[in-house]
């Protein structure tokens, strides 16, 4: 994979941006030869559609590259990512209407269209290489192309390959490679320092359950980033069907999610104190599961009623948020596959992401609609507060009813955040489930570009 732009060699094929408003235009300025040959060749100049031009010895002088029109291009992102794909392997420096679209948007598609995951078998990527264009920030574009692909690596990777210690040793190669600290509690470690639900939940498992601890920077404002690292989820007792089962190896998107995002912030060493959590378990059903109608007691001291094993995950992050909000940070943000809810209001494209902060939810969704990373606030509706609390602890994890379930998880999370730390919520799909440009089917990282982007301003950095 080149997840990096191409030196600039003088031998760059030059490709021509077209769109499909500006094609008669631009085939008119040219000789007669290329007018003759795009014409004779269908060319239409819509998204992905790419032209070779030969020179009177059959060589290539030019490539073209269709972004499409106006409309086309405002109902999906990556328009030139197609290009990457179907042209032939090379390297090429973009020239024509580039203005008509967002240079630094387009060039990150073209190094995503790069990625394939190829652990098990090999598999097909973008070959043709871009020279980067003038007036971007290359290595910034790099760092973040990077990240995603160590997200998109994470969730695509099968629990067989993928369980907590597969995560743990994810988390402390990251470490090691930008010089950060890692602390990991284990198995019944949890029970002795205090993390009773993480530990109930992962310990059916042969696996064991853990509390993975990374820092890295030693000055600037404090950003602890939470990630559910549920490396698989059978549902525990209350068992999913085969077919909802069968996703379950990405339930660990938000540790994947956070592990990119982290490697973005160290890779650009951007000033500040950050702080990833990840609670990396898996929810395995054994005699030691933990049961409907338990009560669990957290890390904070709240009793939890299990009204259903399947919603294990906002346990195992309640226990890791309370821990970061010990540490006062100065913005938290977990980051979960959490429920099926966000999916039927948002789709598997949007984020949903809560946040009782005005200006963090401003700077999210002007931050979002830059870098082509689609985000949406949804609320932490209060009058809801009362479906969570069951009457016999003092919360329930899984509120009885179907209604607002993306709402009622996120409202249990802001329980164990604390009413003093500046918390956000996202909670994401991680999966891509068709391909699409700089997308391929699989694991996908969402939000996290948008948080980069946002960070200055939230943090004030």
């Amino acid at each position: 994979m080149h997840l990096t732009f191409a030196p600039n060699p003088e031998s760059a094929l030059a490709l021509h941006v077209v769109t499909s408003e500006g094609l008669e235009g631009w085939v008119q300025d040219q000789g007669e030869s290329v007018a003759t040959w795009v014409k004779a060749s269908g060319f239409s100049a819509s998204i992905g559609e790419t032209l070779l031009v030969p020179d009177a010895n059959g060589a290539p002088t030019m490539a073209l590259a269709g972004v499409g029109s106006t409309a086309q291009r405002a109902r999906g992102r990556f328009a030139l990512a197609g290009a990457a794909m179907s042209l032939p392997k090379g390297v090429y420096r973009l020239t024509g209407e580039t203005g008509s679209i967002s240079l630094a948007e387009e060039s990150l598609g073209w190094l995503l269209a790069s990625y394939a995951f190829d652990r098990y078998r090999t598999q097909s990527a973008a070959t043709a290489r871009l020279v980067a264009p003038d007036g971007i920030d290359a290595p910034r574009l790099e760092a973040i192309a990077a990240g995603e692909a160590l997200t998109r690596d994470l969730i695509n990777t099968p629990a067989s390959d993928m369980g907590p210690e597969e995560l743990e040793a994810a988390a402390a190669k990251l470490a090691s490679e930008f010089g950060a600290r890692i602390d990991v509690i284990r198995g019944d470690d949890l029970l002795a320092r205090n993390f009773p639900m993480i530990h109930a939940v992962g310990r059916a498992s042969t696996r064991a359950p853990r509390l993975i601890d990374m820092r890295w920077g030693d000055s600037g404002p404090k950003l602890t980033l939470v990630g559910k690292g549920v490396c698989f989820d059978t549902g525990g007792l209350n068992i999913k069907s085969g077919a909802s089962m069968g996703l379950m190896k990405k339930d660990m998107g938000g540790s994947a999610a956070v592990l990119g995002l982290a490697r973005m912030i160290m890779a650009l060493k951007l000033p500040l104190q950050l702080r990833v959590l990840i609670p990396a378990v898996e929810n395995a059903i054994a005699g030691e599961a933990f049961r409907p109608q338990d009560i669990l007691t957290s890390r904070l001291g709240l009793t939890v009623e299990i009204n259903n094993t399947d919603a294990e995950g906002r346990l195992v992050l309640a226990d890791a948020l309370t821990y970061g909000a010990e540490d006062a940070p100065d913005l938290m943000v977990s980051m979960a596959t959490l429920t099926g809810a966000a999916r039927v209001a948002l789709g598997p494209d949007i984020a949903p992401f809560f946040s009782d902060d005005d200006g963090i939810a401003s700077a999210l969704g002007a931050a979002a609609a830059r870098v082509a990373d689609p985000v949406w606030r949804l609320p932490f509706h209060a009058s809801y507060e009362s479906m969570i609390e069951p009457g016999i602890a003092d919360l329930d994890n899984a509120p009885k009813g179907g209604f607002a379930g993306a709402i009622t998880a996120a409202l249990f999370l802001r329980r164990f955040a604390g009413p003093d730390v500046r918390y956000t919520h996202f909670d994401i799909y991680g999966w891509q489930p068709g391909a699409a440009p700089a997308r391929p089917k699989g694991g996908v990282g969402q939000g996290t570009r948008a948080l980069l982007d946002a960070l200055p301003q939230m943090l004030e950095l």
